[in-house]
C-alpha cells in the first residue's frame, strides 16, 4: 500500500472512530471480524462478495481504531477472534487507558506491592476485567477462551499477556479484589482532626459506586478503620516511598523560602503514624515581608504556617532549624518530621480544593 493510500486509510479510521461511541464501535468491529471466522456458507451473497475484514486494514489504521476503544470494549474485542485477542492485550493499547484512569492513583509503590503479591500467590492473576454491565474473568481476557481451547492446551499462548502486563495490572485494580497502598486526603470523611492532611491507607476500588474503600492501619489502642465511599479527588499515590512510621529525610531545607508550598510530617506521639499536612513557608516575626528586603531565606529558622487554623491557634505556626532539623516537637503539640516541597500547580491545587469553609481552632 502506497504512503498516500496508507494516510487515507488511517485518516478514515480516525474519522470513523470519532463517529461511533465505544459500544457502537465495538459491535461494528466485532461484526467485521466475524465475517472472517464464519464459513462462506453462513454468509449472504453480498457479504461473501465483499469479503472485507477488520484485520485486512493496515496495522496503523487498525491500531488507530483500537486505541479509541474504552477498556470494557477492548476486553470484549479479545473474545472475537484469536488475532484480536493477542492484539487487544498489547501494552501499548492499555498504557493510555491505564494512565488516564489509574496513573495518578496507582504509583510505583502500588505496582511493587502488586508484583510481590503475584509472586507469592498466582491466583492474583485471576482478576476481574471491566465489561459493560457486568464483569468477566480476566482468565477469559488473558488466556484462551473455551471455544478456542481446541486449538491447544497451553496455559498461555505465544504473545499472550504475562501476569505483570499492563492489562492484568489494570484489571486487578478495576476488580476491587486487590488492596493497594495509597494515601487519602482528609481521612474519615473529613473529620476535623484530619483536615488538610493526607494519611497512608490501603485502597480498594468499588466499580459499582466509582469510589474507593480505604483501610487505615491500627495504631495505639485503635483498631483498623475502614472508610467507604472515598471519592477520586481524595486519593493519591504516595509522593515519597517513606513508611508511615518512618521519618522522611528532608532534602529541600536549604532552598525553602517564604511563599513555598510544603507538606510536613506530623504525628501526635511515637505510637501514631505520620500524616502529611499542608502548609506554606512564612516570614519571621521581625521581617517586614518586603520582597526587596526579606532575608528569611538566609535564616537558620524556617517558619511553617498552617493557615487553615485561626490566628493565635497553637497549630498555626511551627519553627524548624534549617541546618539541624530532624524531629521537632513534644507530647503536647505533637512532633514535626520530614518536609516535602510541592513543585507543581497540580500538587498545590489538590490541597486548595480541600480548603475548609471555616478556619479551624
Amino acid at each position: 500500500m502506497g504512503s498516500f493510500s496508507l494516510w487515507v486509510a488511517v485518516r478514515a479510521s480516525q474519522i470513523f472512530a470519532e463517529l461511533l461511541d465505544g459500544e457502537g464501535l465495538f459491535k461494528f468491529l466485532a461484526s467485521m471480524c466475524l465475517r472472517r471466522r464464519c464459513p462462506p456458507k453462513f454468509l449472504d451473497k453480498a457479504e461473501e462478495g465483499r469479503g472485507f475484514c477488520l484485520l485486512d486494514l493496515p496495522e496503523s489504521a487498525l491500531d488507530e481504531i483500537l486505541c479509541r476503544l474504552p477498556a470494557a470494549s477492548l476486553c470484549q474485542m479479545m473474545g472475537v477472534c484469536r488475532e484480536l485477542r493477542v492484539r487487544c492485550r498489547s501494552d501499548h493499547l492499555w498504557k493510555c487507558l491505564f494512565d488516564a484512569k489509574w496513573g495518578r492513583i496507582a504509583g510505583a509503590v502500588a505496582y511493587k506491592e502488586w508484583q510481590w503479591r503475584v509472586a507469592r500467590n498466582s491466583h492474583y492473576g485471576d482478576v476481574d476485567c471491566p465489561n459493560s454491565g457486568n464483569r468477566i474473568r480476566s482468565l477469559s481476557c488473558i488466556w484462551p477462551f473455551s471455544w478456542l481451547k481446541g486449538q491447544g492446551n497451553e496455559k498461555k499462548e505465544k504473545g499472550g499477556s504475562s501476569l505483570d502486563s499492563i492489562v492484568v495490572w489494570y484489571c486487578a485494580l478495576e476488580s476491587g479484589n486487590f488492596w493497594f497502598p495509597g494515601q487519602v486526603y482528609n481521612r474519615e470523611h473529613g473529620n476535623v482532626g484530619f483536615m488538610l492532611s493526607c494519611y497512608d491507607a490501603e485502597l480498594s476500588y468499588d466499580h459499582r459506586t466509582n469510589t474507593f474503600r480505604a483501610r487505615y492501619p491500627p495504631h495505639n489502642s485503635r483498631t483498623t478503620v475502614i472508610e467507604e465511599g472515598v471519592e477520586w479527588e481524595r486519593v493519591r499515590a504516595p509522593p515519597v516511598d517513606t513508611p508511615a512510621h518512618d521519618l522522611h529525610l528532608t532534602d529541600c531545607l536549604d532552598e525553602l523560602q517564604p511563599g513555598d508550598h510544603v507538606e510536613v510530617q506530623w504525628r501526635r506521639n511515637e505510637e501514631f503514624p505520620y500524616g502529611w499536612w499542608y502548609g506554606v513557608v512564612g516570614h519571621a516575626d521581625m521581617c517586614d515581608r518586603d520582597s526587596h528586603h526579606c532575608h528569611c531565606h538566609l535564616d537558620d529558622t524556617v517558619w511553617l504556617e498552617f493557615n487553615q487554623y485561626t490566628l493565635g491557634s497553637r497549630w498555626r505556626r511551627a519553627a524548624v532549624n534549617r541546618k539541624t532539623h530532624h524531629v521537632e516537637g513534644n507530647e503536647s503539640d505533637g512532633f514535626y518530621g520530614g518536609i516535602w516541597k510541592l513543585r507543581t500547580k497540580d500538587e498545590i491545587s489538590a490541597w486548595r480544593q480541600l480548603w475548609p469553609r471555616e478556619a479551624l481552632e
